[in-house]
């Protein structure tokens, strides 16, 4: 059996037992990640200037605030992704979907995928504090070329990741940390940066984090 694929599936466990363990050994309140309000996400999101109905895909979710933020604002074509199935069931039970809204819940390795190679035509790819997990450049590559494969010409990227300053652990977990030229180069030259920031996100502990937010746009298929 091909070594790497043996590989594969013990990062993949790994990843969804550490998961499944940090969200049902505490509230999601108390979580080092937990954001009250996703402000920067929302702003950019906003920024696309995306219809209501736009294919909008959450890359390793968690409970996340973002999605009842979306909506509320009044987006109704969701994909909330996570290896925690733990993580969806509660984000699930705490949302009061409108009935307008579809909101498709994947549990599946962003390093590993099979589920979200089926998606398609996706307008906007969100990613808060996920790809800087991956510190394994065969991780990263999976990581982009299903991002390349499942994004719509035109389309969006938001990734936000612990930047160049930041915290080089999280949940236990060495990270890989990132700028806003290295996230430009693992994306490639088919996608144009339409901004990026430094940010300071406090804990619910009141310990800060320093992230760099990014957005791009695809330029063609």
């Amino acid at each position: 059996m091909d070594k790497n694929f043996d590989e594969n599936k013990k990062t993949a466990y790994d990843f969804e037992k550490h998961w499944n363990n940090a969200y049902q050994k505490s509230p999601i309140t108390n979580l080092g990640w937990y954001e009250e309000n996703p402000t920067p996400s929302i702003e950019l999101i906003k920024s696309c200037d995306l219809p209501k109905n736009a294919l909008i895909f959450n890359a390793g979710a968690g409970a996340t605030t973002l999605i009842a933020q979306l909506l509320a604002e009044g987006y109704v074509n969701i994909v909330v992704n996570d290896i925690a199935s733990s993580a969806l069931t509660e984000l699930e039970s705490n949302l009061q979907q409108p009935k307008n809204a579809q909101i498709q819940y994947i549990v599946d390795d962003l390093t590993n995928p099979s589920e979200l190679l089926k998606l398609k035509n996706v307008d906007l790819w969100h990613d808060r504090a996920v790809l800087h997990f991956f510190t394994e450049e065969n991780q990263q590559k999976v990581y982009f070329d299903l991002l390349k494969k499942v994004l719509k010409p035109k389309g969006f990227v938001i990734l936000a990741e612990f930047n160049l300053e930041g915290a080089k652990k999280c949940s236990g977990l060495d990270v890989f940390n990132y700028n806003e030229e290295m996230l430009q180069e693992r994306l490639g030259s088919n996608f144009e940066m339409l901004k990026s920031f430094n940010y300071t996100y406090t804990q619910p502990s009141g310990n800060t984090r320093e992230y760099v937010y990014t957005l791009f746009q695809r330029k063609s298929a």
